[in-house]
C-alpha cells in the first residue's frame, strides 16, 4: 500500500435496508365471471445491505463524504396474484481488514478479514396481498398489508491492516528505511519526525513460495494511547500483527536513551490493548554504524535479560539486514494466524408477542395509544370498509388494548389517537 495523503481508516455511516413492497388489493375481473374473488399479490422483498472486500481499496476514503446508504424498496404486489419484484441488494465495497461495529455500543458486528460477503442490514418482508385474507365469512377483503420496514443501523467502519509483522518504534528510528530495504515498499524517508503519515505495507520475500507482509506503523511517542502524536490514530493497525519488530535507535542520535524509548513504546501498547503487550517481539537495534560497541552491548544485555531476541543492524549500510527476513519468517512459523475479531453484537430481540403498547391520557377525553405494530396494521386497512374495520377492531380486542382503555377510565365518545389516525370510542 503506497503512502496516501488522504488515508482514512475510520468512518461512521447510516445503513437503511429496503422496505418491503406493499401487498395489493385487487379482485379478479373476467368476462362472464360475475363475482371474481380477491387476487391481490404480495409485495416484493426490500434490498439487503451487503459488505464485500475489494482488494483494490486501501482506505475508507469513499465514506468520508457519503454517510447514508439506502437500499431499494421492494415492488408492490399486483393483480392476478402477481408478486412484487424483489429489490436488488445494495453492495458496499470496503478494504480487506475492515471491522464493522455498532456505532452506539461499539460491539463488533463483522470482521471482513477474508472475501466472504457479510449482510449487515436485512431488507423488509413484502406485505401480503388481499388474497391472503379471504375466508368463508370474509369473501371480499378490501385490505392488504404494507411491506415491513428494512433494518436501520448506524455502524462504524474501522480499517485494521492485515499484516504478519508490524514495525513499531519512536519517530526517526529508521523504520521506513528498513521496510524499504527488505520489501518493495517506497515510503517517504527523511531526517525529521513523522515523515510517515500513513501505514505502509510491504511484502517481504524470503525465498520461493515463502514471504510475509510487513507494516510500517507511523511513529509512536509517549502518550500515543491517549491521542498524543500520530500513534493514537494508527495503533489499531498493530492489533492484527502476529509479531512486532521493535526498532530502537541504539546510537542515541536523537539524544534519547534507547532503554527509555523501548519501555515507553511498550507502555503505550499496553495502555491501548493489554493483548498487544503480550505479542511476541524481536528487538531491532538500528543505526549500529553510529553506535559504540559499549552502547550496543549495554542495550543487548538489557533486551536479552527480558527474554527477547536482539538483532543489531544498520538499515543505512545494510549491516545485518539481509539475515533479518529469514529470522522473522522462522519465528512466524510458531505463531498463530492473524487475529480475527469475533462478532459481539446481537440484534435486539423482538419483545415477546410483539404486541406491546402504552396508553397515555393526553387531556380530558383524549387518549394516545403507542403501538407501532398496530400502526402497521392500520396502514394496510381500509377503515371505510366494514370488513376491514372489523378486522382491525379484533386486533384491538385480542391485544388487550380495549380492556386497558376501560381500566384507565375511557368514556364513550372519547378521542383515541393511534399514530396519525383518530377514532371515537364507542361502547
Amino acid at each position: 500500500m503506497a503512502a496516501q495523503t488522504n488515508f482514512i481508516d475510520i468512518a461512521t455511516i447510516w445503513l437503511h435496508a429496503g422496505k418491503g413492497g406493499d401487498g395489493a388489493v385487487s379482485f379478479h375481473r373476467e368476462k362472464f365471471v360475475a363475482a371474481g374473488g380477491p387476487d391481490g399479490g404480495d409485495g416484493g422483498r426490500g434490498g439487503d445491505i451487503i459488505f464485500v472486500v475489494d482488494d483494490h481499496l486501501t482506505t475508507l476514503m469513499d465514506f468520508r463524504y457519503k454517510r447514508k446508504y439506502t437500499a431499494d424498496e421492494g415492488g408492490k404486489g399486483g393483480a392476478s396474484l402477481c408478486h412484487g419484484k424483489n429489490a436488488e441488494d445494495l453492495v458496499i465495497k470496503v478494504p480487506l481488514g475492515t471491522v464493522i461495529k455498532d456505532a452506539e455500543s461499539g460491539l463488533v458486528i463483522a470482521d471482513l478479514s477474508d472475501h466472504t460477503p457479510v449482510t449487515i442490514a436485512k431488507g423488509g418482508r413484502g406485505g401480503y396481498g388481499n388474497a391472503h385474507f379471504a375466508t368463508p365469512t370474509r369473501q371480499i377483503p378490501k385490505f392488504a398489508k404494507p411491506g415491513m420496514p428494512g433494518e436501520d443501523i448506524q455502524v462504524t467502519l474501522e480499517l485494521k491492516l492485515i499484516a504478519d509483522v508490524g514495525l513499531i518504534g519512536f519517530p526517526n528510528v529508521g523504520k521506513s528505511t528498513l521496510i524499504s530495504t527488505i520489501s518493495a515498499a517506497k515510503p517517504k524517508i527523511a531526517n525529521y519526525h513523522f515523515t510517515t503519515l500513513v501505514p505502509t505495507l510491504g511484502v517481504v520475500s524470503v525465498g520461493e513460495g515463502a514471504s510475509f507482509v510487513c507494516a510500517d506503523i507511523p511513529g509512536l511517542i509517549e502518550g500515543a494511547s491517549e491521542g498524543v502524536g500520530l500513534g493514537h490514530d494508527f495503533l489499531r493497525h498493530v492489533e492484527r500483527c502476529r509479531l512486532l519488530l521493535h526498532v530502537v535507535d541504539v546510537s542515541g542520535s536523537e539524544c534519547r536513551d534507547p532503554i527509555e524509548d523501548f519501555e515507553q513504546i511498550n507502555e503505550e501498547l499496553a495502555k491501548f490493548s493489554p493483548a498487544l503487550a503480550e505479542r511476541p517481539q524481536i528487538v531491532v537495534g538500528n543505526k549500529c554504524d553510529l553506535a559504540t560497541e559499549e552502547q550496543i552491548d549495554t542495550f543487548r544485555k538489557y533486551v536479552e535479560e527480558k527474554g527477547l531476541t536482539f538483532v543489531p543492524i544498520s538499515a543505512a549500510t545494510m549491516q545485518g539486514v539481509r539475515e533479518l527476513p529469514g529470522l522473522v519468517y522462522n519465528r512466524l512459523k510458531d505463531i498463530p494466524a492473524v487475529p480475527v475479531f469475533a462478532p459481539e453484537y446481537k440484534k435486539p430481540e423482538a419483545k415477546a408477542g410483539g404486541r406491546e403498547f402504552t396508553i397515555k391520557r393526553m387531556e380530558a377525553h383524549v387518549w394516545s395509544v403507542d403501538a407501532p405494530w398496530l400502526e402497521y396494521i392500520l396502514a394496510g386497512s381500509n377503515v371505510d370498509d366494514y370488513e376491514s374495520l372489523q378486522y382491525f377492531q379484533r386486533q384491538l380486542g385480542e391485544s388487550g388494548i380495549l380492556d386497558a382503555l376501560v381500566q384507565k377510565g375511557v368514556q364513550e365518545n372519547d378521542t383515541i389517537l393511534i399514530g396519525e389516525y383518530q377514532f371515537d370510542y364507542i361502547f
